[in-house]
């Protein structure tokens, strides 16, 4: 299993998560024991280049993301491309996967999806 987590950096384990998952500089995948598997750079084209973060996501072999939020469309298409989202509401990688691995992230949901995205 991979499991990505949005980054604001190259600090693995003790990296900041991002708090907007398609504009986060970096994603940290761990395995499923919470070792750093690889660090990449967004290159999506919320950064600059092609395709969208979770068709990047996936392509690096994400099985999971575990994110503070993201907008509905990208929740969609995770769910689509069979990446399983769990929001953590931590601030580091290591939070983030203690929270999964706890089974204390919450499932994300259609109703779960970030505020900037909401339409009011």
């Amino acid at each position: 299993m991979r499991i990505a987590v949005p980054t604001n950096d190259l600090k693995g384990l003790d990296g900041e998560v991002a708090q907007h998952f398609g504009r986060c500089p970096t994603y940290t995948f761990l395995d499923e024991h919470g070792k750093v598997a690889e660090i990449i750079d967004n290159t999506s084209e919320h950064m600059g280049g092609l395709g969208l973060p979770p068709e990047l996501l996936k392509k690096h072999g994400a099985d999971a993301l575990l994110c503070e939020e993201l907008g509905p469309r990208a929740l969609a298409l995770c769910k689509k491309l069979g990446i399983r989202v769990f929001l953590c509401g931590q601030k580091t990688v290591r939070g983030a996967f203690k929270s999964w691995k706890s089974k204390k992230a919450k499932i994300a949901g259609l109703n779960d999806y970030c505020e900037e995205h909401q339409e009011g």
